[in-house]
């Protein structure tokens, strides 16, 4: 199965294109970009055959049946409704779109035209997040009781740009990295944030755009969420703990693209060290989505999910503009 690449972003580069070139019979056959310039600069340096500027005139290769779109958030929305349109089969990165209303209609167009859409959520393929969210389900926490992720990072210089400065892009690190954080949650705990309080800053990198954000969150089970997100933390690490009546889990440094980090638990018998697959996330994410093409099995993260984290993202920055309590509104999802 032939793919269109839409972003020449470091996430294609650095992870995406390897995750779909290990899938037998798949390869990236086109990249699409704003720039001319880049865009062949960036099919060159990674063997892909055709370079363009106009989605519309790669989206007409009839052997192309899947689109990654990577590229800046505003362009999610129009650049993912062309692809359905065409009867392509969408994997989108986070968010899904600059409005929950943008991200509904997205998902409702796939359902439409029986095309597979995806969400690009990266830390729920990983072995360490799928080890914690068994050892939950299996009942070696007791009933949770709360939950704490701390996802502070330094933005590499790299990677700033639009993030840190263009509100328009959906820039911020509540679009960035709250998402994630809510996707996080919704897979270990199986249940959906219901109300949120936080607040958010700008503590020296953002340019018109919050770099620090922290919330609380309350599930309908009574469990409590506390997330910390950050672009300015260059020593904070990143993780998560999960207090439950029976046990507690404290897992560090698996907030990430990679398949790292230490998970122990920690009940009356004493501490455990819990060991996972170091599969690639990304490599797991994009099998999933290729099953899904054939019938087999539902994407990682679908649809409805890219649109739960946004919701739950955009309910944060409602709550810290406003600073007041903010019921969680999933759009009928």
């Amino acid at each position: 199965m032939d793919w269109v690449f839409v972003g020449a972003s470091t996430i294609a580069a650095q992870h995406m294109l390897n995750a779909v070139r290990q899938q037998p019979g798949h390869n990236v056959t086109w990249i699409v970009s704003n720039s001319p310039e880049r865009v062949q600069v960036w099919a060159d340096d990674h063997g892909i055959a055709c370079a363009t500027t106009n989605l519309s005139e790669a989206l007409s290769d009839p052997k192309v049946k899947a689109v990654y779109i990577s590229s800046t958030n505003e362009k999610h929305h129009a650049q993912a409704m062309a692809a359905i349109s065409a009867g392509k089969h969408v994997l989108c990165e986070k968010p899904l779109g600059m409005t929950q209303e943008e991200a509904i209609e997205m998902v409702r167009a796939a359902e439409a035209a029986d095309a597979v859409f995806g969400t690009n959520h990266h830390l729920r393929c990983s072995g360490s997040h799928r080890a914690i969210r068994d050892l939950i389900a299996a009942g070696r926490v007791g009933q949770v009781l709360s939950l704490r992720i701390h996802h502070a990072v330094h933005l590499p210089g790299n990677l700033q740009g639009w993030r840190i400065n263009d509100a328009g892009a959906g820039g911020g690190v509540i679009p960035d990295i709250v998402v994630h954080d809510a996707d996080v949650t919704r897979f270990l705990l199986q249940e959906d944030p219901a109300s949120i309080v936080a607040q958010m800053a700008s503590s020296g990198m953002g340019q018109g755009v919050e770099d620090s954000c922290m919330s609380v969150w309350t599930m309908p089970s009574g469990a409590m969420v506390m997330t910390h997100e950050s672009f300015t933390h260059p020593f904070a690490g990143s993780g998560l703990e999960v207090h439950g009546t029976h046990g507690s889990i404290f897992a560090k440094g698996i907030m990430t693209q990679s398949p790292i980090g230490d998970i122990t638990l920690v009940t009356e018998a004493g501490q455990e060290n819990i060991s996972y697959s170091d599969h690639d996330l990304y490599v797991q994410g994009v099998s999933e989505f290729v099953a899904a093409t054939t019938g087999q099995g539902r994407p990682a993260a679908d649809g409805p999910d890219g649109v739960k984290s946004l919701s739950v993202a955009l309910c944060v920055r409602k709550a810290a503009a406003t600073g007041q309590r903010v019921d969680v509104d999933y759009g009928g999802f």
